[in-house]
């Protein structure tokens, strides 16, 4: 009687992938120990992990993290998933399963305990980078855990699983995580702890996915294989709480029958199905960003060539585009309309592109000449007095580079230090203003005010929410 297509096509597999038959039962083993987390050598590895990952995120240190990367063991109960279902192995699945949550939590709870003693919390670009995933992180993950699962069913090269080379391999795992507890530790930012979040999962599915599709194409699940290991596997697990509280139970009697095999490809379907949604829109977004600020690009091109340009903004979000430029020469107003009808061609959004003027060196070299008077020293003037000059001097330039619009000015003042000048300004608005605009409206009023040092304070206050729930009602 001839065997089944699907076990030609898979004995062919197996043979072009070059994977030795007499390895299968030390592979199979190899990736069983892989689950035992009750180790000092596995949870010493976990731990330095977690720690060089969560400090290599608050550091910005992309370096730092792959050596995080390398080091992590996570790998080890993630295969064990996937060769679970493969060979449906139902004590092996139930230990992958706890093996992989201890860990996770264990290196999620270390990470929130280093970022706690830190004393600052402010995300770097490698935290935010794990924060928005899409479709392209999920293809990374599955063409990762088809490496990973390859070199094992080869034999390893000598390796354990827990230590697979690369950083292909291990890249998604412990650094997400490591993000995770950075959000708990720096006061529960769940933008943090979501995205990073999904990122992991998204991350161990298709790792899971890739190994059981790699391991039942090498025949990891054949009769003979699990005859020559369930000894041994059973006089592993002889001594392990775990497989003598199992055997009590119903889940005994169905060790080594996970299941029909369709439901095993449902289950992986359905998970990878459930993920697919989140991360389409992640990618989509992703695509509409890219787009708007190629077109942005573009648009400031037209408008001032790049000597004439002090700083610029962009702002993306689901209904509009929003531009943002200080320049040192007058824009005139027809090439902002067109720069305004080449972003609404190019995004189909709504446009605002908005143009200041701040004075340059020779202007302000021409005031500073115009109002020098050659008289006499200057008499003692009053406080009142000075007072009044300062508030004027700081009102125009203000207000012409206040973004009234999102943020109304609610006060302002100024004040002196022996080191420098402090300006106070207090705002109305649902969300604070960034970095970029804060360092954007320090250099345009040290300009404007001729001064060297300057310390601006943003003092952010939002709306009161009874005039919210009014709005809304209307």
């Amino acid at each position: 009687m001839e065997p089944p297509p699907r076990h030609v096509f898979r004995s062919r597999i197996e043979h072009l992938l070059a994977v030795d038959q007499e390895s299968k039962p030390k592979v199979y083993l190899q990736v069983f120990d892989a689950t035992e987390v009750f180790s000092l050598s596995y949870a010493l590895e976990l731990l330095l992990s977690a720690g060089i990952a969560t400090f290599g995120l608050v550091l910005d240190s992309p370096a730092v993290v792959i050596g995080a990367m390398l080091i992590s063991p996570l790998m080890g109960p993630i295969l064990a998933g996937g060769l679970a279902l493969a060979a449906a192995d139902i004590y092996l699945g139930i230990k992958s399963l706890l093996s992989v949550v201890l860990s996770s939590v264990c290196a999620i709870l270390f990470a929130a305990a280093l970022v706690w003693l830190v004393p600052f919390h402010s995300p770097t670009q490698e935290i935010l980078a794990r924060t928005h995933p899409n479709l392209l992180d999920l293809g990374v993950a599955l063409f990762s855990g088809l490496a990973g699962t390859i070199v094992v069913c080869r034999g390893g090269g000598g390796g354990g699983v827990t230590a697979l080379p690369g950083v292909a391999i291990a890249v998604a795992l412990m650094p997400p995580l490591c993000a995770i507890g950075f959000g708990v530790g720096s006061g529960f930012s769940w933008p943090i702890i979501t995205g990073a979040g999904l990122l992991f999962l998204t991350n161990l599915a298709a790792i899971t996915t890739s190994a059981f599709v790699a391991f039942y194409a090498v025949r990891m699940d054949a009769p003979e294989l699990r005859m020559k290991i369930d000894y041994s596997i059973v006089e592993h697990a002889s001594s392990d709480r775990l497989y003598r509280v199992l055997m009590k139970t119903g889940l005994g009697r169905a060790f080594g029958d996970i299941g029909k095999l369709r439901w095993r490809v449902l289950m992986l379907v359905a998970t990878l199905a459930a993920l697919f949604i989140p991360l389409r829109q992640s990618l989509f977004q992703l695509r509409e960003e890219t787009i708007a600020r190629t077109a942005a690009n573009e648009a400031v091109r037209l408008l001032a060539s790049p000597g004439m340009i002090f700083t610029q903004q962009l702002d993306v979000t689901p209904e509009r585009i929003i531009l943002r430029m200080i320049v040192t020469e007058t824009v005139h107003e027809d090439k902002i309309r067109e720069a305004e009808k080449l972003l609404l061609r190019r995004t189909g959004k709504e446009v605002t592109v908005a143009i200041r003027k701040v004075a340059s060196e020779e202007e302000l070299a021409l005031l500073r000449e115009r109002f020098r008077t050659p008289a006499a020293p200057p008499q003692p003037r009053d406080l009142n007095s000075t007072r009044t000059e300062l508030i004027a001097r700081l009102e125009q330039p203000l207000k012409e580079v206040w973004p009234d619009e999102s943020a109304p000015l609610v006060s302002y003042e100024v004040g002196f230090t022996p080191e420098d000048i402090l300006v106070r300004v207090r705002y109305k608005s649902e969300t604070p203003l960034d970095s970029t605009a804060e360092a954007m409206l320090t250099k345009v009023l040290q300009t404007r005010l001729n001064v060297e040092k300057l310390r601006l304070i943003l003092e952010h206050e939002a709306p009161p929410k009874s005039k919210v729930r009014k709005s809304a009602r209307k």
